[in-house]
């Protein structure tokens, strides 16, 4: 009787964990399912999650701002708990993020995989005050922002005077440098201002010149690397904490170096693809800087990058590890 009475216990325990809800993890995303920041920084890690956990563990997306539609507070709704896991441009919260700035330093880095690299290194080493707060599932550096204009912009002569919505303050010293007036939106809002005329352009990496509209309101494509932005997929600490071992594990299996690499693989090769489709555009003109013009645009750069790193002794540790993490990375490959 007593073998009876543990057999039909172990049967009733294992029928109800096999109909046990699985845990669910809230993800906070400001763009759609669709957008290509969400395409390439976050949905390889959730596609992987959801598959392997099986029921066990469900990463649920609620896309287009549902949880909150400000891009400045997506980390707080990992804080407060609003949500598990949320998709973040520290680049847009320099006040919360202080350190991100050293990511965003025109010619400093080759490419965005190398970029990438000295990004998730930082974090590693517990360089990147603000992200460090939380766990940080992946990280991605976009492809450099190219500059895209109304008028003609063949040359930094025509670049003179026009009115250029830049990512941030780094990036706007850059370009007034080289003659624009640079004005900081986000994405959004440059193509509202764009389309009511009171800018000339906009920079953006290719990939997301369509997700946005700026490449509906802009036809002349000057390709100088005005630096990238940086994005993190972020998730809150107590609830990776709270998760049991095997969940924990399946999140560090798909983040980390994993999604890192991928992330800024398909980057890469979104923007090759639109950057071979807008050339291809009759209606489209895309130029790229002559070589005198190259290492112009070069000095420039070094002479932001001398400037940031002089404006706090904090700006000359970070380039000092970055360029660290640039000289392992270009030996590795």
């Amino acid at each position: 009787m007593k073998i009876l009475t543990n057999v039909v216990l172990t049967g009733a325990l294992m029928l109800s964990a096999a109909h046990a809800e699985p845990i669910k993890l809230k993800l906070s995303s400001i763009s759609s399912d669709r957008a290509k920041a969400y395409l390439v920084v976050v949905k390889p890690f959730v596609d992987a999650v959801n598959a392997e956990g099986n029921g066990r563990i469900e990463i649920v997306a609620y896309f287009s701002g549902r949880i909150s539609p400000a891009l400045t507070e997506q980390p707080d709704t990992v804080i407060d708990g609003r949500a598990d896991l949320a998709m973040i441009f520290p680049s847009y919260s320099p006040g919360r993020f202080p350190d991100a700035g050293v990511l965003q330093l025109p010619g400093l880095f080759h490419d965005a995989q190398e970029a990438t690299y000295v990004f998730r290194r930082l974090v590693e080493k517990g360089a990147m005050s603000g992200i460090t707060d939380f766990i940080v599932v992946g990280v991605t550096m976009g492809p450099a922002e190219i500059i895209n204009t109304r008028k003609q912009t063949a040359s930094f002569a025509d670049l003179k005077g026009q009115t250029i919505r830049v990512n941030n303050s780094i990036q706007g010293d850059a370009l007034r440098r080289l003659g624009a007036i640079p004005v900081e939106l986000p994405l959004k809002a440059a193509m509202d201002s764009l389309g009511q005329g009171k800018i000339d352009g906009a920079t953006s990496p290719p990939f997301l010149l369509f997700d946005y509209g700026i490449g509906r309101l802009t036809s002349k494509h000057f390709l100088i690397e005005a630096g990238g932005v940086p994005a993190a997929l972020i998730m809150n600490r107590k609830t990776f904490d709270s998760l049991p071992p095997q969940d924990q594990a399946l999140i560090r299996k798909y983040g980390g170096s994993w999604l890192d690499k991928r992330s800024a693989a398909l980057a890469v090769a979104l923007n090759e693809e639109v950057l071979t489709q807008i050339s291809a555009d009759p209606l489209r003109a895309v130029v790229s800087p002559s070589p005198a013009e190259q290492a112009e645009s070069q000095r420039v750069f070094d002479s932001v990058i001398e400037e940031w790193a002089r404006a706090r002794p904090r700006n000359q540790e970070l380039l000092a590890l970055a360029r660290e993490e640039i000289a392992n990375y270009r030996k590795g490959e």
